[in-house]
C-alpha cells in the first residue's frame, strides 16, 4: 500500500509540474495578449483625443465667426435705427408742416413699392 501511494504521489507530482508548466506558459500568452490589446485600445484612445481635439478647436473657430458676424449685424442694425429716426424725424416734421398732400404721396409710393416687391417674390 505504501508503493501505490508512493507510485500515485510520484504521478500526481509530474502530473502537476506538468500543469504548472502549462499555467505559466498560458499566463505568458494571455499577458502578452492584454498586453497587445491595451497597446491597441491605447492607440484607440489617442486617436479619439485626438478628433476631439480637431473638433474642438473647430467649434472654437466657428464660435469667434459666430461672434465677429454678431457683431457686424448689430453695428448694422445700430446704422439702420440712426437712417429710420432721422427719417422719421423728417417725415414728423413734414407732418407738422401741413404738407398732408406730400405725406398721402409718400404714403402711396411706400404701398406701391411694398406691393411690386410682394409680387416679385410671390413669382419665385
Amino acid at each position: 500500500m505504501r508503493g501505490a501511494l508512493l507510485l500515485t504521489f510520484l504521478l500526481f507530482q509530474d502530473e502537476k509540474h506538468d500543469a504548472n508548466n502549462y499555467g505559466t506558459k498560458y499566463g505568458q500568452q494571455t499577458s502578452s495578449h492584454i498586453e497587445e490589446e491595451n497597446e491597441q485600445l491605447t492607440g484607440q484612445l489617442s486617436d479619439k483625443v485626438r478628433a476631439l481635439k480637431s473638433l474642438t478647436i473647430d467649434i472654437g473657430h466657428e464660435v469667434r465667426e459666430s461672434n465677429k458676424l454678431i457683431s457686424d449685424m448689430d453695428n448694422d442694425f445700430d446704422k439702420t435705427t440712426g437712417f429710420l429716426q432721422r427719417t422719421m424725424g423728417r417725415v414728423t416734421a413734414m407732418a407738422r408742416a401741413g404738407h398732408h398732400r406730400f405725406i398721402w404721396y409718400l404714403l402711396a409710393f411706400s404701398l406701391f413699392v411694398f406691393f411690386v416687391i410682394w409680387i416679385l417674390t410671390k413669382a419665385r
